[in-house]
């Protein structure tokens, strides 16, 4: 199949089934998996466009790439997400602007968020982001860490903890990705069996979404399957 916004709506359809056949598979409603399109790199007019076929969760990861489209696209009832490594100096703008960060990976970040986070909106949604793979070219807390983590970011007001989400090596293989998925997926029931109340698991992108959502994935986070690849250089400020 052509990737590209040309060919938007059929890639919508595509991945829509993608996930609706694997939800099947694993005995899941396709309902309780939500579909963020990354749409770092891509222009406003394809987010609208992407919005007029039905999408409404739209992820960023650089701050001032996102802030330019947000407010381009202010007339619609977009649910933004940023889903970059947050530099501390950048963390006003995403408290201010998204509803959701999917990777907290370090206290300081969380706290600045959590200052920043105006008062006349709802709690901003977060995620920590786990290394699952123990990487050092990736950002996430480490397995071991990540209990002590969560239960200081829980504590924060004005944040709402809601789950984990992970980058994992990339596998081509099926089951090495699941692997990975079922790692992230055994911290989350970890943290809930301790009390955390978690409901988010955030994994899984256009060539592991099948391995994800067999694993329990909620959110999928499909950038290339959509858009295809990036059309412009990707900003170096985030």
């Amino acid at each position: 199949m052509l990737r590209g916004p040309q060919n938007l709506a059929a890639n919508i359809r595509s991945v829509r089934e993608r996930m609706a056949a694997a939800a099947a598979r694993a005995g899941r409603s396709v309902e309780s998996v939500t579909l963020i399109a990354v749409s770092k790199g891509h222009p406003a007019q394809a987010v609208r466009a992407a919005a007029q076929e039905g999408l409404t969760h739209f992820g960023e990861s650089y701050v001032q790439e996102a802030l330019e489209k947000i407010g381009a696209l202010q007339d619609l009832p977009l649910t933004w997400h940023f889903i970059g490594h947050l530099q501390a100096n950048k963390t006003r703008a995403v408290a201010e602007r998204f509803a959701w960060v999917h990777g907290v990976d370090r206290l300081r970040i969380a706290a600045r968020l959590s200052q920043q986070r105006p008062a006349h909106l709802p709690p901003l949604n977060v995620c920590i982001q786990v290394n699952v793979g123990g990487e050092e070219s990736k950002s996430g807390v480490s397995v071991a860490d990540l209990p002590a983590l969560a239960t200081a970011v829980g504590a924060l007001p004005r944040l709402a903890l809601r789950g984990l989400m992970c980058l994992p090596p990339p596998e081509e293989d099926p089951d090495r990705q699941r692997h990975w998925f079922a790692e992230t997926r055994r911290a989350f029931e970890s943290l809930n069996a301790r009390g955390a109340g978690l409901d988010t698991l955030s994994m899984g992108m256009s060539a592991d979404l099948e391995a994800a959502i067999a694993e329990g994935a909620t959110m999928v986070r499909i950038g290339t399957a959509l858009f295809g690849p990036r059309p412009q250089p990707v900003q170096s400020g985030r």
